[in-house]
């Protein structure tokens, strides 16, 4: 059944029609917005509204026809989740090693958003019309670690915000090439698509494409000619850290792209980085919601074997 929003203007607006209705409405996004008064789903006094033509009078009553939330063109797959945390408006996953979190070339099945559709099923109340997940950031295929989830509208728009207002924090920890010479510092470099390499992100001047990225570091354990580095993100471009720790001279252990790919002999899938802790407000509480993803074996593993060979040195 499809569901019906009413209001009744008691105060002349100035924003145009969608942005006004964003703030009266705030669970819609103005994307969501602009396409139901589009498909002629708003109506003002009974008659279908034009967004071009709209002049708001005190008095007029807006209805807005919510169509009913369409099923997502993916089949659920039963796919084994580490959840750190849940309720009715979102999920934090542990994220696993070599999971894709979005379905791509080459990665039609087996994704994170397949396993969320069969884990949350209906509990799922629609982002943009559909029956889907919110996925309000991403990790890479090898990194792992927690990640938040929304099931709601209302919850996605809140975790996105707070994503672009820094209050949302995501922390990381890596094991690096090198021991830093400092113990704490920021690599502020911008990042943008590699000029010769399409496959791979770099540090690329603003004005040739490149993107404001600021990333803090701390030493958390010296390792030999090995570093467990702390990191805490200030903005969330692609391949982020993994670009700027390649670019202070110290890439992550284990990482194809921005390192030579070994792992010292631990079966790594990939880059050792680890998403550890991800703290935010609840989107309709407030309350603080802090967790922490446990490290993966393959990282215990690999902060052993470091630790054995610095012991022995």
């Amino acid at each position: 059944m499809s569901d019906r929003l009413q209001l009744e203007i008691t105060e002349v607006p100035s924003e145009r029609l969608d942005r006004w209705l964003a703030q009266q409405w705030p669970h819609l996004s103005r994307a969501r917005l602009q396409k139901l008064i589009a498909a002629g789903q708003l109506r003002v006094n009974g008659e279908v509204c034009d967004q071009k033509r709209w002049q708001p009078r005190l008095g007029d009553r807006l209805e807005l026809e919510m169509p009913p939330t369409e099923a997502i063109a993916l089949a659920p797959e039963e796919i084994p989740l580490d959840i750190l945390y849940e309720d009715a408006d979102l999920l934090i996953v542990n994220k696993a090693v070599g999971m894709v979190v979005h379905p791509a070339a080459g990665h039609d099945t087996g994704t994170l958003v397949h396993a969320l559709l069969a884990h949350c099923g209906d509990s799922l109340t629609g982002i943009g019309g559909e029956q889907r997940p919110g996925i309000v950031h991403r990790l890479d295929k090898d990194t792992t670690g927690a990640m938040v989830v929304a099931k709601t509208e209302a919850a996605l728009l809140s975790l996105q915000d707070q994503i672009r207002q820094k209050t949302a924090q995501r922390e990381y920890l890596g094991v690096v090439f090198g021991s830093p010479r400092q113990d704490s510092g920021q690599v502020e470099e911008p990042i943008g698509r590699h000029l010769r390499d399409r496959k791979r992100m770099a540090v690329v001047p603003i004005e040739r494409g490149g993107r404001w990225a600021l990333t803090h570091w701390q030493v958390r354990e010296r390792l030999g000619n090995y570093a467990l580095l702390h990191y805490r993100l200030a903005t969330g471009r692609t391949h982020q850290i993994r670009v700027h720790s390649h670019h202070m001279g110290h890439p992550l252990v284990g990482d194809p792209l921005y390192g030579n790919g070994r792992s010292l002999g631990v079966n790594l899938q990939g880059q050792a980085l680890h998403a550890w802790r991800l703290s935010l407000q609840h989107p309709r509480t407030g309350e603080v919601i802090a967790v922490e993803a446990p490290l993966p074996a393959e990282f215990q593993r690999l902060l052993r074997v470091l630790r054995d060979r610095s012991a022995q040195s």
